[in-house]
């Protein structure tokens, strides 16, 4: 029987051998290379960290002691020795979440897979756990990758504060040109700083050399100073014990045996420790090892064997982006482009190979990649600032304050906009249009087809006064929707056939296909519709309110939180300008959804053309009389 099969929770791991946790390891590897390779997941990082989380399931006890992982895209190892191993559904509706999920075990703590939050909330719990004196420990697994954001030093300086506060930091370093430092002495210093003897042998040496006469501080600190050198020497993270916190490693993070050494010392040292851990992503899998882009970061469905696609997609949004960027960049020498850790999956890996110096990488800092690029264009540049749209959440602030406040010509790009899916609620970018709106100056487009990638993106780039931005969906992009006219800067999509139409429906972006498939469906019923594409959605055409006098109901149609959203703006449009019309908007409800696929997530918030075109329906209905009519003669039908 393989050793998987029985293992039902962490304590099973207990009774194991070194060679049979080896064997297990490699069991692991094949089931994530098996099992992702069916559904499509995460699979590099969760390659890298078997060992890893074997270790910390040995020496912690979870869920007593909490171990919280840092974005979360590498726990699925967590998830095998926690009892979940039916990955059959990975990401898809009733099955395995691809990050932590509360809903699924005990065991897990943090799913917003947002980087960089784990030692916040490393931090919260320690002091909690002091605060009402538990025994438990806490456990933050957090990536080299994750460390370039500002808020996990945040945490750092915090959590440095305070000596005699157990909390274990391991830092999962898969940076590629590092190589381990191994041996004895390495391990032997690195003991000898996790031990109460050694803290207080050199707290009595600081003392009585201090209080030595002429020669005792300069003394102190030279041998302080040989000492940090050869630390440094050993262990070139000496700058997390500069901030206070003591230092384990590098520990080999694929030796068992040595990680869990090196986590046990760390437990019982009583106060904040890192432990380095350097570890391969990919680790065990030729073809991901061969992978220079990203080490299979995030694979579709492939073959296992080889790691190619089974299926080919079309062009998606992102590759439309990405060749359009390179155009602009040779039409263009001010454009620059800025990314957050996010080269290729934002598109920008062919602009930065055609222009190396006008691609800045700022790491998993969008604060500070929005505040940089205000920076850029106020000295004469034009930076395009590409990122999932979930994630300009956390750098509001500085495209409110830094980048229009200033007037900053700045274009922001949001892939991943709207419903995303399989990858979870944090993942759906839902609240960008509503975030967006508050910002004066601002101007906001969402594309309907690539054609419009293209347009609407140099549209933005020729605004050098104010911060644009142009969000588009995730995976292939369809045909293109051609528009038949325009009123305003608005594209009409579909002409209502008379001179009294009812409905004007308002198309956000992707959504385009399904409104006009709407308007297909309520023609049927008799109701004649107008559809239009606003194109830019912020601010509202001027245009809107005169069109929309003209029709009966106007009706919004967005992938973006009902609440603040496109609708709400239009609604606000047509009262400012004294229109009187019924308004029913359309969109996505302020609730956090499950992973699921994106045409499931659509059905179930009531997001489909039936859906929108029964509802349009009734409303025309109830103007005109027709329901009570209609409801009166279904009883009688009923009744004969």
């Amino acid at each position: 029987m393989p050793l998987l099969t029985r293992i039902r929770g962490p304590r099973d791991l207990d009774r194991l051998s070194q060679e049979e946790l080896n064997q297990l390891a490699q069991e692991i590897r094949t089931f994530l290379v098996d099992a992702v390779s069916k559904t499509g997941g995460h699979l590099g990082p969760n390659l890298g960290v078997v060992e890893l989380t074997i270790a910390l399931h040995r020496v912690f006890e979870s869920p007593k002691d909490k171990v919280l992982w840092d974005t979360g895209h590498q726990s699925y190892v967590h998830k095998l020795l926690t009892g979940r191993q039916d990955f059959s559904r990975l990401k898809m509706k009733g099955g395995l979440s691809g990050y932590p999920s509360q809903a699924e075990s005990e065991h897990d703590v943090i799913e917003n897979s947002h980087a960089s939050t784990v030692l916040g909330w490393a931090d919260g719990i320690a002091k909690a756990n002091q605060l009402l004196k538990r025994d438990s420990h806490v456990v933050a697994v957090i990536g080299d990758g994750a460390l370039t954001g500002g808020m996990a030093w945040e945490a750092l300086n915090n959590i440095a504060d305070a000596k005699d506060r157990p909390l274990v930091i391991v830092v999962n370093d898969n940076e590629r040109s590092y190589a381990p430092t191994i041996g004895g002495l390495a391990n032997h210093l690195a003991t000898l700083r996790t031990t109460d003897g050694y803290e207080r042998f050199l707290a009595r040496t600081k003392d009585l050399l201090e209080r030595t006469p002429v020669v005792g501080r300069p003394l102190y600190d030279t041998l302080h100073g040989a000492k940090k050198g050869l630390k440094d020497f050993i262990a070139p993270q000496g700058m997390f014990e500069d901030l206070g916190l003591k230092y384990v490693g590098p520990i080999d993070g694929h030796d068992i045996e040595a990680l869990e050494s090196a986590l046990a010392r760390a437990k019982r040292f009583g106060g904040p420790v890192i432990v380095h851990c350097l570890t391969e992503k990919g680790r065990g899998y030729q073809p991901a090892l061969q992978d220079e882009a990203d080490r299979f970061h995030a694979v579709g469905k492939i073959h296992p064997d080889t790691g190619l696609p089974i299926a080919t997609a079309g062009a998606d949004w992102t590759s439309v982006f990405g060749d359009e960027m390179v155009k602009l960049g040779e039409e263009r020498e001010d454009i620059v482009a800025i990314t957050a850790a996010m080269l290729q999956p934002v598109g920008l890996d062919k602009f930065a190979k055609r222009f190396p110096d006008r691609v800045y990488d700022v790491g998993i800092a969008e604060q500070h990649g929005a505040v940089s690029a205000a920076g850029l264009a106020h000295a004469g540049v034009h930076p395009v600032f590409a990122v999932y749209a979930t994630f300009l959440n956390r750098a509001f602030d500085q495209v409110l304050m830094d980048v229009a406040l200033h007037k900053c010509g700045v274009t922001f790009v949001l892939d991943r906009a709207g419903i995303t899916g399989t990858d979870g609620p944090s993942h759906n970018g839902m609240w960008d249009m509503s975030i967006l709106q508050v910002v004066p100056g601002l101007r906001l487009a969402a594309p309907r087809d690539a054609d419009q990638v293209r347009a609407q993106l140099r549209e933005a780039v020729e605004v050098d006064d104010a911060p644009t931005v142009v969000r588009f969906s995730k995976g292939a992009v369809g045909p293109a929707v051609p528009a038949v006219g325009r009123v305003g800067g608005m594209d009409v999509l579909r002409e209502p056939g008379t001179d009294t139409p009812d409905v004007l429906l308002v198309s956000v972006g992707a959504l385009a296909p399904m409104c006009l498939e709407v308007a297909e469906l309520l023609d049927k019923q008799g109701i004649s519709t107008t559809v239009v594409d606003p194109r830019w959605v912020k601010p509202v055409d001027e245009a809107m309110a005169p069109l929309a006098e003209k029709h009966r109901v106007v009706v919004t149609v967005e992938d973006n939180s009902r609440v603040g959203g496109v609708g709400c703006a239009i609604a606000q449009a047509l009262r400012d300008a004294g229109v009187d019309v019924p308004l029913r908007d359309f969109g996505i409800p302020p609730r956090f959804l499950d992973h699921a696929s994106r045409a499931e997530v659509l059905a179930e918030i009531g997001l489909t053309a039936p859906d929108i075109a029964r509802q349009v329906t009734g409303l025309v209905a109830r103007l005109d009389g027709r329901y009570e009519r209609s409801a009166v003669g279904s009883v009688e039908a009923a009744r004969d």
